[in-house]
């Protein structure tokens, strides 16, 4: 059955005779563990909906207006497959086939969307699939693969009715397997394995989409920062990237409205059409791989470590204390595409671990593509995701979630000091050589590894050291479990 998660504002769909369920409610699906779970729909005006499931009965009365809520839980973990009975009168309607463990939120744009059958390591993966314990929602939406031309009138009829997602929970098997995102479904194959807990991945990535999308309308215009984003017709707005908005014209032409046409891209649109539905019931986690939009221009750059933060702030609102593991963009060569800013964007990313609590940081400038924005070695990014989870969420402490991350440089006696976090085992990957220090962010200089810091003769002090500076970068700084360091420019201390 295909359900769109757009409906859950508004329209609890799946009726059995008089009783009906909210349409996030399907087989095959995931429920979160450890928190109670609200379980909402449709049924006579005061009629007894009588629920059951994992060994546990409650009961509610529809009110007059024929609504009805049910809270169960907190549920334990489970794989095994579980039937949920909900009944009211004669009428009895039966999700099938339901595990609880932890439900992940996998957002972003096209290299979180990127599909397992595109994947370098997909034949293999498809091998040793990960079935029974990981699950996934991964819908279609509309304006996805579609470039450079307008949308269809049905496609346009939709999205402006209000369905964006369209999709069913799936399990995990070789069929469903290969249109799945590469990075969500490494991640759950690590996770399960290493925590024995079953996962549901819920993913709403949309190719090419930025930040802006994800944040909650009034989140922005709460934001002195960011209220002039959703302000006016979003298409001709300057404090929006340019390309999506190239985009948004291209897909809906040059709309007139006042606030702009609907659209993928549009603020607060993903946030509208997809998770504000979900708000309602717990989730264990976000993943996040998203940038490369909001990496071409200088201002969209320079803002984007504040804009995250509000977004997530905006989210633990609904999910207090939601942890949220990202991924900093990879490595490619600025000849063939609009990559000169990443270096700073990079940085500006690893900014975010600084100021905004519980996140991760998956590093992946050292599995980069020259020449592709879609790097095809995911499995790499989904297991370091996993990291930050494993070590973190799942108390782990054998893990180790990090390459090294640079806390401090100083100057002493013609030589600078570089000091790191997760720096135990601090290694050369590749070679010999230490590469991809700099002191002007053009220019390389020797370093070397002495312990847990590394050091970079200077006969005088100069301002910065800069790390991995360019787009496609051959920086090698990995610690003892081949994790890599994070491309940084860093002040030097007296």
């Amino acid at each position: 059955m295909v359900r769109s998660i757009a409906w859950l504002i508004t329209l609890p769909v799946t009726a059995f005779g008089q009783i009906k369920i909210s349409p996030q409610w399907m087989d095959h699906m995931v429920i979160q563990r450890g928190k109670p779970v609200s379980i909402s729909g449709k049924a006579t005006p005061g009629a007894t909906v009588q629920l059951s499931f994992s060994g546990k009965s409650v009961s509610a009365r529809a009110a007059k207006d024929s609504s009805w809520q049910i809270r169960i839980g907190p549920l334990k973990a489970n794989a095994y497959p579980s039937d949920m009975r909900v009944s009211a009168g004669k009428d009895t309607l039966i999700l099938k086939d339901l595990l609880v463990g932890d439900v992940w939120l996998c957002l972003g744009q096209s290299n979180m969307e990127f599909p397992m059958r595109n994947e370098a390591h997909y034949a293999e993966a498809r091998r040793n699939i990960t079935r029974g314990p990981v699950r996934w929602y991964n819908p279609g939406y509309v304006g996805k693969g579609i470039y450079n031309q307008h949308f269809s009138g049905s496609l346009v009829q939709r999205i402006d009715n209000g369905v964006f997602y369209t999709g069913a929970w799936q399990r995990c098997d070789s069929a469903s397997l290969a249109d799945m995102s590469a990075v969500a479904y490494y991640f759950a194959e690590k996770v399960t394995a290493s925590a024995g807990v079953p996962i549901g991945l819920v993913q709403l990535a949309i190719g090419g989409a930025p930040l802006e999308t994800f944040v909650p309308k009034e989140a922005l215009l709460a934001d002195s920062a960011f209220a002039r984003k959703v302000r006016g017709n979003w298409l001709y707005n300057p404090e929006l990237p340019d390309w999506s908005r190239e985009r948004g014209r291209q897909n809906r032409g040059d709309d007139a409205s006042a606030d702009g046409p609907a659209h993928g891209y549009k603020p607060g649109f993903a946030f509208d059409k997809g998770l504000r539905g979900l708000t309602g019931n717990p989730v264990a986690g976000i993943l996040f791989y998203q940038g490369e939009t909001n990496a071409q221009e200088t201002a969209r750059v320079a803002e984007y470590s504040r804009l995250f933060d509000a977004m997530l702030r905006a989210y633990r609102a609904h999910w207090p204390g939601v942890p949220c593991y990202f991924v900093q963009l990879s490595s490619i060569d600025s000849s063939g595409y609009r990559s000169k800013l990443w270096p700073q964007f990079r940085d500006e990313q690893r900014r975010i671990l600084q100021f905004t609590p519980n996140t991760g940081m998956a590093v992946s400038s050292d599995v980069g593509a020259r020449n592709n924005v879609h790097p095809a070695n995911k499995r790499a990014v989904g297991y370091r995701l996993a990291a930050w989870a494993l070590h973190y969420y799942y108390k782990l402490g054998n893990v180790v979630p990090s390459g090294p991350l640079v806390e401090k440089a100083e100057y002493r006696q013609g030589k600078i000091i570089l000091h790191f976090k997760w720096a135990e085992g601090l290694a050369v990957a590749g070679g010999a050589l230490l590469k991809g220090f700099s002191l002007d962010g053009t220019h390389p200089v020797p370093a070397s590894i002495h312990g847990i810091t590394v050091e970079i003769p200077s006969s005088g002090k100069p301002a910065f050291v800069y790390y991995g500076w360019q787009p496609f970068t051959d920086a090698n700084l990995v610690n003892a479990a081949g994790l890599p360091a994070s491309t940084f420019r860093i002040r030097i201390e007296p």
